[in-house]
């Protein structure tokens, strides 16, 4: 019973991982849902947890090691397995190579594109079901925002990650940049994926336009999870807007990003180089200059959902950070009679800084 813990690929374009550190030492005995190491993304730095309960027996991979999908990191056994058992399965050990994308039948997913009110949207579609998971990111988010969740939730149910207009590589034209004319634009890209229900999960700004459609279309949301979201009271870091509006070097973009996250050492140099790469696409500036405009205007929320979160008899749940530095965890608050699960040492991005958690969360509400 010899078994491999082996880097794994989280979101489309990793194809490598750093170990950070290793949290389990061999000898140590775990448990399912066990933290056992940390792996720097180009995104950010996540944790890998325990698939079942086993003994860690050997690490073949140390800190500070970089390797591709699928190498060898460490092996798990009974405890008293024979050190020569061990030496066999390293030396026999072969990476499995991904996907060949050029032959059709085992074509790795892609985002790909649809023509919504005169503007191109990606989206992401995984997995198959009757009630998919429309997955809503935030203020200058993409497509990546959900690669360590859409992955998770996909293996039995229709998963559709949808880039808004002014970010990613969708348009950059986002009109008055306003919650109306996203709730239209998502309202539309829904009819256009033929979506008549689903189970809504939307992080900050996205969870403000997540609620915004309940409101307007209760009977279009299954069950409502809502991560750190705006709209649920005035105040927000109006630093953190400013900085990252303005970050075009290095320093700055780095600072910027740090207040998204619990510690600063989770923000990677590859996140910044892609913040910085999208900040220098033709139309973002102007584009987020207008959504930051309408939604947090003298760095204060324009919107105010608390009212519509009330009414609501939709499930709803909302997950927060404890040491949230953008919006404040206060305003879940607001949320009574919503589930609230506060998730100690974590910031701005549940999702990515404990994904395990949230999509255990996630789950539990759409089961």
């Amino acid at each position: 019973m010899i078994t491999a813990i082996t880097m794994p690929k989280w979101g489309l374009t990793m194809t490598e991982g750093k170990v950070v550190q290793w949290l389990k030492q061999p000898g140590a005995s775990f448990a399912a849902g066990d933290e056992l190491l940390e792996i720097e993304t180009s995104k950010i730095t996540n944790v890998v947890e325990a698939d079942g309960a086993g003994s860690l027996i050997r690490i073949v991979a140390p800190e500070g090691s970089t390797l591709p999908i699928g190498a060898l990191l460490a092996v798990v056994a009974p405890p008293e397995t024979a050190a020569a058992e061990i030496d066999a399965f390293v030396s026999q050990f072969v990476v499995v190579e991904p996907a060949d994308t050029g032959s059709e039948d085992v074509a790795a997913p892609t985002p790909r594109e649809l023509e919504v009110l005169g503007r191109t949207l990606r989206f992401l579609e995984l997995g198959t079901g009757d009630v998919p998971v429309l997955l809503l990111h935030g203020f200058g988010g993409d497509l990546n925002t959900w690669m360590f969740n859409q992955p998770a939730l996909c293996s039995d149910r229709r998963t559709l990650a949808l880039e808004l207009p002014g970010h990613g590589l969708s348009s950059k034209d986002v009109g008055s940049g306003d919650i109306t004319f996203f709730t239209e634009v998502i309202e539309a890209a829904l009819a256009a994926l033929t979506v008549e229900r689903a189970h809504f999960v939307g992080h900050s700004m996205g969870g403000a336009l997540a609620l915004a459609l309940a409101a307007r279309r209760p009977e279009q949301i299954a069950t409502l999870s809502l991560l750190a979201p705006a709209g649920l009271g005035p105040e927000i870091n109006g630093a953190f807007i400013d900085a990252f509006m303005r970050a075009s070097r290095r320093k700055d973009a780095a600072e910027a990003l740090q207040y998204l996250v619990h510690a600063s050492s989770s923000i990677s140099r590859a996140m910044v180089e892609e913040f910085l790469r999208y900040k220098r696409l033709d139309g973002v500036a102007s584009a987020l200059e207008a959504v930051a405009h309408a939604w947090f205007p003298q760095g204060r929320q324009a919107v105010d959902l608390t009212a519509s979160l009330r009414a609501l008899s939709t499930p709803v749940q909302i997950i927060w950070g404890s040491g949230d530095r953008i919006i404040p965890v206060a305003h879940s608050d607001a949320a009574s009679p919503a589930a609230v699960h506060v998730l100690k040492d974590v910031g701005h991005l549940p999702h990515m800084e404990k994904a395990g958690e949230v999509n255990r969360l996630l789950r539990a509400m759409m089961d």
